[in-house]
């Protein structure tokens, strides 16, 4: 789950670390408001769960309440990169002496925490990594462990900061490890990071994002989700309990395991295709759930073919290709589908298939066979 910057700001706050004063806004004069109440040079920023906002013109800094209301006008119901905004976040100004990038993720690779430091702020970390890796430091945190001292120390360090400013770093990276490891979260980042010419070092903009399997722990957390921004096909399988991330791509893809899933992904992109989603269906899936699965992956308008790779483990082939019938029974989709079926009982299910499937329905008995004509039939037109 993604927090918008203002969400993301309060839980800083809530750990110690210090940032502008800022009040949201969901209208022009709430915004004029705001910026009357905070008073001189404000910032107006779009508030949406993606990237790029100063580019698409989403921030914008003005120097009095009626220039406010015409920012927050122009912002306000904006398109930025498939997000339309629906709230600013009005903010006080500051006088910078420096810019930092600072941010805490789950590295999967390591299964550990690590930190990357940059003392080149305020753009992509991406882009500093591509032109100049040796301006970012990275330290892993051990999970049993914690952050340590020296740790610390050795961000500092690299900081090129001295005296209280120094100081200033070092603890905004153990409150930052702190809020990350007690909410729970895959991300922290700060960008950018600044010391101001008073000598005090803010979080200008924020970054988090909370793993959705710790929520059940964090009910003041889920219930920040704005329904309304998400995308509605993972907000429904999440309803479903299915496992479901939109992508890209025109070949929907359904699968029985999240490995399985992972590996038709790839096969899909060996095939010359590429993957609308990732749905796992789980191992034990009944019709009534391959139907909701199937209608969520159709309703993407990207998808122009289907791919459903099952491997009968547990559930034996045969189960899951009447599961599949009463499903398609069930459902209006019209859209090439192309099952492999292998496993337990997977011949007896194939014939099932064959013999009581639809015309839009096609069986292969091997992955990359079934990816290959997947892609075939998405490039021929799918719908």
């Amino acid at each position: 789950m993604d927090l918008y910057e203002y969400q993301g700001k309060e839980l800083l706050r809530e750990h110690g670390l210090q940032t502008l004063e800022g009040i949201v806004a969901t209208s022009p004069q709430e915004a004029r408001e705001a910026a009357e109440k905070i008073g001189g040079t404000v910032a107006v920023k779009a508030q949406v769960l993606t990237g790029g906002r100063g580019k698409a013109g989403g921030i914008k800094v003005v120097d009095s309440p009626e220039e406010a209301e015409e920012a927050a006008e122009q912002i306000l119901g904006m398109d930025i990169k498939g997000h339309t905004v629906r709230r600013v976040l009005v903010e006080g100004g500051a006088e910078i002496e420096s810019e930092m990038y600072l941010s805490i993720m789950v590295d999967r690779g390591e299964k550990k925490p690590l930190i990357l430091f940059s003392t080149e702020g305020g753009v992509d970390i991406e882009e500093v990594a591509e032109t100049n890796p040796d301006a970012i430091v990275r330290v892993y945190v051990d999970p049993l462990v914690g952050l340590l001292p020296y740790q610390v120390r050795e961000v500092v360090f690299y900081s090129g900061l001295e005296g209280d400013a120094a100081k200033g770093v070092g603890k905004v990276l153990q409150n930052l490890y702190t809020a990350f490891k007690e909410a729970d979260a895959s991300l922290v980042e700060i960008n950018p990071l600044v010391l101001t010419k008073g000598g005090d070092v803010l979080a200008l903009d924020s970054k988090v994002t909370i793993d959705n399997s710790s929520l059940f722990r964090h009910p003041d957390v889920s219930e920040q989700q704005d329904v309304e921004a998400a995308d509605p096909q993972e907000h429904r399988a999440q309803e479903a309990d299915l496992q479901y991330v939109k992508l890209e791509g025109d070949v929907g893809i359904l699968g029985n395991g999240a490995g399985l899933v992972m590996s038709t992904l790839d096969v899909v992109a060996q095939a010359g295709g590429e993957p609308a989603n990732f749905c796992d269906v789980g191992g034990g899936a009944d019709a009534e759930k391959i139907a909701e699965a199937l209608d969520i992956v159709t309703s993407n308008e990207q998808v122009r073919s289907v791919l459903f790779n099952i491997f009968g483990g547990i559930t034996r082939g045969d189960e899951v290709a009447r599961g599949l019938l009463s499903a398609l029974e069930s459902s209006e989709i019209d859209l090439p589908i192309v099952v492999r079926l292998d496993g337990t009982n997977a011949e007896e299910g194939r014939r099932i298939l064959e013999e009581n499937t639809p015309e839009n329905v096609h069986t292969e008995e091997t992955m990359l066979d079934a990816a290959r004509r997947a892609v075939e039939l998405a490039r021929d037109g799918g719908r």
